[in-house]
């Protein structure tokens, strides 16, 4: 009896040893070996999400983002006489996406429409912003919009905060909770789809999404409410990379290059496609 009893605590040690083995970082060409052989691979890791990376009807994977990557390679293979591909990991966990790149190497490139700021910048890449986004919040629509941020203690208690862990947004509601609300709890969800389904669903909880999420969701008739006190205006996107990515002057060239990427009719035609012409607009300004 010792004897199995051993054997087995042996076995379950070497299980769990494999189990928790940390994955090898991502690597791929990087920009120098891309001009030695002419070729290369490049991965393009990216957060689910609708209009932005998903899977369309025909089971083709498209949005804003990918599209906006494909362009990138396409003008590398182009105006450098190259043959580079993409390989795509798409990440579900936000956190688990960040990770993924900050510790990557080489011709590694992420988009997940991850806010450009100077604590991220320590860590990894940015490529120039790709769009302005309005971070908004919102509750459940039985619940009356305030007129003043003050409001919301009395407004929104009995609420929990519900949030796409990792993200700016946590912080937002993190800090709504320790100034106006410090006996709310703070939920976690897995994706915006998953937030907006949540807040949809009851008078539940407060949460902060893109405004690019709430407005389709809106448009399909959920019952939100957008408190537009609350909401933030001055983040910008941008492409992510390891840090010591030698494809990031490259980047650049392609968003400056004959008057810049984003004042092409290309992009134009990207986001009203993907987002909606109304979206697109708002989006544009």
């Amino acid at each position: 009896m010792k004897i199995k009893f051993t054997v087995l605590s042996l076995s379950l040690l070497i299980i769990t040893a494999c189990g928790t083995e940390q994955p090898e970082p991502i690597t791929n060409n990087s920009w120098e070996q891309v001009q030695q052989m002419g070729e290369g691979v490049v991965t393009l890791a990216y957060v689910p999400s609708d209009g932005f990376s998903y899977v369309d009807e025909d089971g083709r994977l498209t949005g804003v983002t990918i599209e906006l990557v494909r362009d990138f390679v396409d003008y590398v293979n182009v105006q450098y006489g190259m043959s580079v591909s993409i390989d795509y990991q798409p990440i579900e966990s936000f956190s688990t996406f960040y990770e993924t790149v900050r510790d990557a190497s080489g011709g590694v490139f992420g988009v997940a429409n991850v806010t450009i700021t100077e604590e991220r910048k320590e860590e990894i890449a940015f490529s120039p912003p790709y769009m302005t986004n309005i971070a908004t919040l919102i509750t459940h629509n039985e619940i009356p919009e305030i007129s003043d941020f003050d409001e919301i203690g009395s407004a929104f208690s009995g609420l929990e905060a519900l949030a796409f862990e990792g993200t700016l947004h946590q912080d937002r509601l993190e800090a709504i909770i320790e100034e106006h609300l410090p006996d709310a709890e703070m939920e976690f969800a897995h994706s915006n789809n998953e937030i907006i389904e949540r807040v949809s669903s009851g008078n539940n909880y407060f949460a902060y999404v893109d405004i690019y999420n709430y407005w389709r969701a809106a448009n399909d008739d959920a019952p939100l409410q957008r408190h537009s006190a609350g909401d933030e205006a001055s983040e910008q996107f941008g492409i992510v990379m390891p840090l010591n990515s030698d494809w990031h002057h490259i980047v650049e060239r392609f968003f400056e290059d004959e008057g810049g990427y984003l004042n092409t009719d290309r992009y134009r035609y990207l986001m009203e496609t993907h987002l909606g012409e109304e979206l697109a607009e708002l989006l544009l300004e």
